[in-house]
């Protein structure tokens, strides 16, 4: 099975969902597990919370903030698998709906 990635997309503040929110991301976690296409989820802090570092000269930079000034950022993800494209996608529009955000869908490059 292909890996994909599921970028929750925000505007809003990171706070957690209200308690129907929640739930909903609840069930739709506990169905991702009982399907067999969870691998991995987790929320994020918000972008102010970010550091980018780059090692690509002698001495790491360390630069306090997001990697891009944006209106929308990535607020969690979710990493699932999936036997093939159109299973991904209705699991994205699933995901969108249980957490009532934009979800960007990319498939894992390479050898999953």
């Amino acid at each position: 099975m292909a890996h994909y990635l599921m970028s929750v997309l925000d505007t809003r503040p990171p706070t957690p969902g209200d308690d129907e929110e929640m739930a909903a991301i609840d069930a739709y976690n506990d169905q991702l597990r009982a399907d067999g296409h969870w691998v991995f989820a987790g929320g994020l802090a918000g972008p102010d919370t970010a550091t980018v570092v780059d090692n690509r000269g002698g001495e790491p930079v360390l630069t306090d903030g997001p990697y891009l000034e944006s209106k929308e950022f990535i607020a969690g993800f979710w990493v699932i698998q999936a036997p093939d494209l159109d299973v991904a996608l209705r699991l994205c529009a699933q995901g969108s709906k249980a957490c009532n955000r934009r979800l960007e869908l990319r498939p894992f490059g390479g050898v999953a």
